[in-house]
């Protein structure tokens, strides 16, 4: 089949591979320069299953403060509506049911990213493990029902005592408050802009093609797979396919709105940012990845440099830069490990950034055929598009192939949006 991927982005990018792989023509088309250039360039970088279960749904994302993410004000009609389902979502066994669907995509997922960075030989910056730090037994009370839950899931997990993480990361700050901490040793760290790069060249090597400084208009109802794309230097061509797979994140709501589903796919953007910076004092930085529980800001070491991210704003415009969300994740950096970073001085090269990513009201991402022929989705990670990458796009090339993904994708679909 003649395939066109909107985006390119760490998910159009697997997707991308992944059909090529099958034996299908791939174009994906990209509005910047380059591959990774949105949420895929510089999130926190952990991914895992374990992680994916400590998040709450979406009615609950928090800022890098522990306050609820709140919609700006006036907030937009789109985003009251996307609220009051995320608020229902957040019915104890509806989200319970997202969560275990979540979870079984992540363990596919890591399973494939394994399994591609192995056969292709890839390699970029990564380390296991990841620890949840509480700061306060209060942080630790919160996590119980998690605990309960990463148990009867089966993923390997473990509680330990401050002395205990200080053992596994011995850089930690001594004066900062600890009271323990969640082991997640199957989780870890990996550079997402690094591996989504060399799978570029990978899908290339397989025969897609990317094409960079593309803009693709709203999608025709009465032409859906017929792509009017304008190209950098203003020309504009019609190009039909058949089929077409939307990897864009938030803005898919603008290509989806002519088709009527818009309403159907209720995406909401949420900002986060990160920090990063050369490594300070090796022995002062962490080995991998730490999640501050209170603040909900992550640590990693990548290779050379420390990378910090966090924050959660509601319906923010891309790329908007919060000086005080970016101001709290020094903040986080310095109560944990103030010599792991170098962030002043003729060496030191910070870089601060601000993205967006899509979010749906209950958690899951949507994939598979959209109801309309011929477009297909898989959008909507939210944080976790990095951990859901590898599987999300192997579970859309099976569909799209009419052969029965190797997960149980019932709930992942785009029905139970429109059931919700």
């Amino acid at each position: 089949m003649k395939i066109a991927i909107v985006g390119a982005g760490v998910i159009g990018v697997t997707t991308a591979h992944e059909l090529a792989a099958d034996g299908h023509e791939v174009t994906v088309f990209e509005r910047h320069a380059a591959v990774a250039e949105e949420a895929s360039f510089a999130n926190g970088g952990v991914v895992g299953p374990g992680y994916l279960a400590l998040a709450g749904p979406p009615a609950g994302l928090r800022t890098e403060g522990g306050r609820p993410a709140t919609l700006p004000w006036p907030p937009s009609r789109a985003g009251l509506r996307w609220r009051s389902a995320a608020r229902r979502a957040n019915a104890p066994e509806r989200w319970a049911d997202s969560r275990r669907r979540l979870l079984a995509l992540a363990n596919y997922s890591r399973e494939r990213l394994h399994a591609l960075s192995l056969d292709l030989q890839l390699e970029y910056d990564c380390a296991p493990g990841c620890l949840v730090l509480w700061r306060t037994d209060k942080d630790r009370a919160a996590h119980q029902e998690t605990l309960a839950f990463l148990q009867e899931a089966g993923v390997r997990h473990e509680e330990l005592s401050p002395e205990g993480v200080r053992a596994l990361e011995p850089g930690l700050n001594p004066e900062t408050p600890l009271a323990g901490a969640l082991h997640l040793p199957d989780d870890g760290v990996a550079n997402c802009r690094q591996f989504t790069l060399l799978l570029r060249r990978a899908a290339q090597a397989l025969g897609a093609h990317f094409a960079f400084r593309c803009e693709v208009a709203p999608l025709d109802r009465s032409a859906p797979t017929l792509l009017r794309v304008t190209q950098a230097d203003g020309s504009t061509e019609s190009l039909r396919f058949d089929a077409v797979v939307l990897c864009v994140g938030a803005g898919s709501a603008a290509l989806l709105r002519p088709l009527g589903l818009p309403p159907a796919v209720p995406l909401m953007a949420a900002q986060r940012h990160s920090i990063r910076a050369p490594l300070g004092e090796p022995l002062n930085a962490p080995e991998s990845a730490v999640i501050d529980a209170q603040r909900q800001v992550s640590i990693s070491r990548l290779g050379q440099r420390l990378r910090v991210a966090g924050g959660a704003a509601l319906d923010s415009t891309a790329g908007r830069r919060d000086p005080e969300a970016i101001a709290g994740l020094y903040g986080v950096l310095q109560d944990w490990f103030p010599a792991g970073a170098l962030l002043s001085g003729r060496c030191a090269t910070v870089q601060e950034w601000s993205g967006t990513r899509a979010v749906l009201p209950d958690g899951p991402p949507v994939l598979g055929a959209s109801g309309v022929p011929g477009i297909w989705l898989n959008l909507g990670h939210g944080d976790h598009g990095w951990g859901l990458a590898c599987g999300s796009a192997r579970v859309v090339a099976d569909q799209l192939a009419s052969r029965p993904p190797a997960i149980d994708t019932d709930g992942l679909g785009i029905t139970r949006l429109l059931d919700a």
